[in-house]
């Protein structure tokens, strides 16, 4: 889009396909009323992709499509920290604290050592990593301009990592149930310490009980308040491979050389700030769950303009090869926190 234009040519460009969006995310909620265990955002992705290969390659619809998938995507990324308070922290205590820090790590070294060898692009390794170990979709779009991603890579990192979580969400309140016959710490550790969304956290966790839903999901907010640690580690990655002429696994996707210095996105800075303000509680909890409710309904809408944005042609090019690293990853996931629960709490 030119941001030189009038705002009125840019909105009459960005208003069809943002539109398609905006219809794909309400029919993406009322479906989710009756698909619970799926969710509003996982199905707000895959009809986008439906849509997106049938009428989606249209002109018109490519510049509200981007304006979904990277602007408004960035703007729930910052409201997300009105809903979160940094105390949160200390409430799963310091094995918590511990556990989630080491299953974090432990998830994205797994994630740059197996994508390496499965010779995928750099880039769509470290989105994957940001993905699986904090918070799957709204980390890939903090990740993503961090590390120069393509649209493309962002694309099918988000759907690869949505499938995971959607699997894992059937699979570890079956494991809760069995190896730890519901306990609460054990089971919100596993379910909030492993899930790629907050919905998936709290489908899963609703599975085993009530109580597990709510600690599971307080697990699951204290990796989200790791994001920005998180985002500048994977950026510092990326340089530090670009500097030392690493990219050995960017053959093909990534030729051209950037040679740009890590900065703090704004929108990572926003997030940072509202989460600040949330817990000094300058944002009142009436006003944090109002935001709450608009972050997920926008959150909704990007990921109907990203789907839309990716090809399933592309998505075969990846092949059995993405499925079996997704398979790779959950697996991974599992052990690690069946591990460190053993250990540590």
């Amino acid at each position: 889009m030119d941001k030189k234009a009038p705002i009125g040519q840019r909105v009459k460009e960005v208003l069809p396909g943002l539109v398609v969006c905006i219809v794909i995310a309400i029919a993406s909620k009322i479906i989710g009323r009756f698909v619970p265990s799926l969710g509003a955002a996982t199905i707000s992705i895959f009809l986008g992709i439906l849509v997106g290969n049938v009428i989606g390659k249209q002109d018109k619809l490519n510049k509200g499509t981007k304006f979904a998938e990277s602007t408004l995507l960035s703007i729930s990324v910052v409201l997300l920290g009105a809903t979160l308070s940094i105390g949160t922290i200390f409430e799963i205590g310091w094995q918590g604290i511990i556990f989630i820090i080491i299953q974090m790590t432990l998830t994205i070294a797994f994630i740059v050592v197996v994508g390496k060898k499965m010779k995928f692009s750099i880039d769509f390794v470290l989105l994957m990593a940001s993905g699986n170990s904090v918070c799957g979709s709204s980390a890939i779009a903090s990740c993503a301009p961090v590390i120069h991603a393509s649209s493309k890579d962002k694309g099918i990192a988000i759907t690869m990592v949505n499938v995971t979580g959607t699997v894992l969400m059937i699979i570890l309140p079956v494991i809760a149930s069995f190896l730890y016959k519901g306990q609460l710490a054990w089971s919100s550790a596993l379910i909030g310490g492993t899930l790629q969304s907050v919905g998936q956290v709290v489908a899963a966790g609703s599975i085993v009980s009530e109580a597990v839903k709510e600690m599971a999901t307080v697990f699951k907010i204290v990796r989200i308040i790791f994001l920005v640690v998180v985002i500048l580690v994977l950026g510092s990655i990326k340089e530090r491979s670009l500097v030392k002429g690493l990219e050995d696994i960017e053959e093909e996707q990534h030729s051209h050389t950037h040679q740009s210095r890590l900065k703090m996105p704004w929108y990572i800075k926003g997030f940072f700030l509202l989460c600040i303000l949330y817990t000094l509680e300058i944002i009142p909890q009436s006003l944090s769950a109002w935001i709450k409710n608009v972050d997920n309904f926008i959150e909704i809408i990007a990921l109907a303009g990203i789907g839309m944005r990716v090809s399933i042609v592309d998505l075969l090019k990846q092949g059995a090869k993405a499925s079996l690293f997704c398979a790779y990853i959950g697996l991974a996931q599992m052990i690690f926190a069946v591990l460190l629960i053993w250990i540590l709490l």
